[in-house]
């Protein structure tokens, strides 16, 4: 069956820099159906032809010296392009007029991508509706939907209401572009698909867990869009949680959409809500001095660009185990880091060896910049007695696999023309991890705990985060990244 994507948003930044070069990649690597054609629609006029040109010139852009100029005409009758607007019911009607056209009146699968504004995803679901196109009587019809996802629980279930009217969730595809990174996915293999780790991945042999997401840019261009959004909105609810969902997660019966994604939203369920009064201790949050002279940034601003949070999963396996999310801009270099910290040995016989948890075995899992895994475990020193060091094995995907690694909208966008929903959000996924973080967020937002404290861009975020962590006996693991 033939495949076609429609990209609403045609125009816009996220089409040209990752959506084109992504299928550009797939159709290089002869991974994208020959049959497969491209549709671009947004507001700006452009003819077939004038749209193919532009895409041709970024896309050699983003690719780079990958970029071949015979693969790209060979991809280029395939794009198409239809002026419209999302809030135009007309244009929707000579979409599906074009559509007809390209795709002969027969059956064909199509996936709808919306690469647009937030405001603009529930009118543009509805008028898809109303043209009907979205009914599967002519093939399947699926939606990704790009975060954020809403931006408390209450606007995340309204929108999910609104979707729902017209496509089941089956047909649904909310798409964070961290799952489809190489490293987060082999946390799945790392676990399940290797016998050593899987026995002490368990409160009797863990201590603590750190997910890290630190950004050394500041807010830039974006600030009009951050200063309503923060970090808790921009990063936690999204990227972390679905590292801690992944990280928590119980073994699925099978690797399948349903199954892995049932034990993901088990995980979510199970993190212990944030009274109103644990908050103050639980949280430390934080400003970059110089955010409030930001172009677009409010002179007054709360907004936090800092943020460290402790969870606890009440389950069997997790239980008494913090789970320690930070994220931040204008930190001390960009790394995305997941570190399980091991517990320290029940007695130590040699002189020299650890005596506290931080000097216990740790297994530091890079999802950016260079992806990768490091084990840290004691040696001998030689010629020391039985001194002990801490020492470390290294694992890097560019060592051991050859050329480049794939950008994470390759795998995804292939997983939503396949129909393979495991490593997108289900609508209950979403909305559990909504009422995580909407506690939180109103604590800051009414209450002002914890305070908003300022640290210089540069920094591991706010001095206090330090004794905080101190206080509750363990140190962040501020290492720049491990890997290179």
């Amino acid at each position: 069956m033939s495949q076609t994507m429609v990209i609403f948003g045609a125009s816009g930044d996220l089409t040209s820099r990752k959506l084109i070069p992504a299928i550009y990649s797939l159709h290089q690597k002869k991974r994208l159906p020959a049959d497969t054609q491209i549709v671009g629609f947004a507001r700006t006029a452009f003819t077939h032809e004038a749209w193919r040109q532009r895409l041709a010139e970024s896309t050699a852009r983003f690719v780079g010296t990958q970029f071949d100029t015979a693969t790209w005409d060979a991809l280029a009758p395939r794009i198409f392009y239809c002026p419209g607007s999302v809030d135009n019911a007309a244009d929707f009607q000579k979409l599906n007029s074009l559509l007809q056209e390209m795709e002969g009146g027969g059956s064909a699968a199509r996936l709808y991508y919306l690469a647009i504004a937030p405001q603009s995803y529930a009118p543009a679901v509805a008028h898809l509706g109303a043209a009907g196109l979205a009914g599967e009587q002519q093939g399947p019809r699926r939606v990704v939907v790009e975060k954020p996802f809403g931006t408390d629980l209450a606007s995340a279930r309204q929108l999910n209401r609104q979707i729902h009217e017209v496509f089941a969730e089956s047909q649904v595809y909310r798409i964070d572009h961290y799952l489809g990174k190489e490293t987060v996915q082999n946390v799945l293999v790392l676990r399940f698909g290797n016998t050593i780790f899987e026995p002490v991945w368990n409160r009797n042999y863990i201590c603590h867990v750190e997910i890290t997401a630190a950004e050394s840019l500041t807010v830039g261009q974006r600030a009009g869009y951050y200063d309503t959004s923060g970090v808790l909105r921009d990063m936690l609810q999204g990227h972390l949680l679905q590292l801690l969902a992944l990280t928590a997660m119980e073994t699925p019966v099978r690797f399948e959409a349903a199954a892995v994604r049932d034990e993901k939203v088990k995980v979510l369920r199970a993190v212990r809500p944030l009274r109103a009064e644990d908050i103050a201790t639980h949280t430390v949050r934080g400003q970059y001095r110089g955010y409030l002279s930001e172009p677009g940034v409010r002179p007054d601003s709360q907004t936090a660009t800092f943020a460290a949070v402790k969870l606890y999963i009440d389950n069997w396996r997790w239980q008494g185990v913090p789970f320690y999310l930070r994220s931040g801009k204008a930190m001390s270099c960009a790394t995305t880091q997941l570190v399980i910290q091991f517990r320290e040995p029940p007695y130590m016989l040699f002189e020299g060896g650890p005596r506290d948890q931080c000097d216990a075995n740790r297994l530091v899992i890079q999802i950016q910049p260079a992806e990768g895994i490091q084990l840290h475990f004691h040696t001998k020193v030689p010629d020391a007695g039985m001194q002990l060091r801490m020492t470390d094995l290294d694992f890097r995907f560019r060592d051991k696999f050859a050329g480049p690694m794939p950008e994470a909208y390759q795998r995804l966008l292939l997983d939503a023309m396949n129909g393979d929903a495991s490593l997108f959000a289900r609508a209950d996924e979403v909305e559990s991890a909504w009422s995580i973080v909407d506690p939180i967020q109103q604590a800051w937002d009414t209450a002002s705990q914890p305070p908003l404290l300022t640290y210089e861009a540069g920094l591991w975020g706010p001095g206090e985060a330090t004794p905080w962590m101190e206080q509750q006996g363990h140190l962040w693991f501020d290492t720049c990244p491990v890997l290179h």
